[in-house]
């Protein structure tokens, strides 16, 4: 649980992403008035809420905590003890951050700015969580525990009805006008987190079709040390049998690839097309 790969590899990427998460909510979100979803908007929802009941307020990083104890309690029994300790763990650096970190408004009055400044921040922080395969809790994590009793529903939707729920709570407190801008600056998150963890993991997925597949296969796994699956195929017009290769590379193997194959055929024919995800031996590891 507690190997090298957890101290040299994701701790550090955990304690980046959940800082620059923490600038996000309190350089934009929290002194703008932006409820961008999650348990971070219902905390800072939560927080300005409490100001009428207690002289400053409750602050946001222990409305934070006290909302993901009942769902750190209840993903223990579902999603294991190794990703809830874990994730906890994300959850009190996320907590510590958002308590160390001067709130201040990076923006002043430019919504506008403060959506893109908050969309950049939150979506890096949250890749940088995800991609070493943890949360900071929160709508995230418990949409994922919903699911486990309404299977027909994907986690990405029962995500969303959350998030929207907390934001429209927001718009009604704030203001229509900020929650709009709060939306912007959710949807930027998703493109940012999603160009993150798409380019730490993306490949190429190659099909060579040639008369010469058997000296190509050779090459790409003598080269390369890449395997190479064949295919079974039948021209259309010809109407032979030809195998065709499928090979999976990293990115920069590709120009490599390409020579192997012009050397062998220059005749052969290429198609190539990007691939999000790739697990299994010589790319990432399946997780549970």
């Amino acid at each position: 649980m507690w190997g090298e790969k957890f101290w040299r590899q994701e701790l550090w990427r955990m304690l980046v992403g959940t800082t620059l998460m923490a600038l996000a909510i309190n350089i934009v979100y929290d002194p703008m008035g932006m409820v961008p979803g999650g348990f971070s908007g219902a905390s800072i929802l939560l927080a300005h809420l409490s100001g009428g009941l207690i002289k400053g307020g409750i602050p946001v990083w222990l409305f934070n905590m006290l909302l993901n104890v009942p769902v750190f309690l209840w993903g223990l029994f579902i999603r294991g003890r190794e990703f809830i300790v874990k994730s906890l763990i994300t959850n009190l650096m996320f907590s510590t951050m958002l308590y160390l970190i001067p709130i201040q408004p990076v923006a002043q009055k430019d919504y506008f700015l403060a959506a893109i400044i908050g969309g950049v921040l939150t979506g890096s922080g949250i890749g940088l969580v995800f991609s070493v395969g943890y949360s900071t809790g929160g709508t995230d994590l418990l949409s994922s525990l919903i699911q486990k009793y309404l299977p027909h529903y994907p986690v990405a939707k029962l995500l969303f009805v959350l998030d929207a729920l907390v934001i429209l709570a927001g718009a009604v407190y704030f203001g229509i006008d900020k929650a709009i801008y709060a939306a912007v600056s959710v949807y930027l998150t998703t493109q940012i987190m999603d160009g993150i963890l798409s380019g730490l993991n993306v490949s190429k997925q190659v099909m060579i079709i040639s008369a010469q597949y058997d000296q190509i296969s050779g090459d790409i796994i003598s080269q390369m040390d890449r395997g190479v699956t064949q295919l079974s195929a039948k021209g259309g017009y010809s109407r032979s049998d030809r195998p065709a290769l499928l090979c999976i590379v990293g990115r920069r193997q590709v120009a490599k690839l390409l020579r192997i194959v012009k050397e062998r055929d220059p005749a052969a024919f290429v198609i190539i097309t990007d691939v999000r995800e790739v697990l299994g031996e010589g790319f990432g590891q399946i997780q549970s």
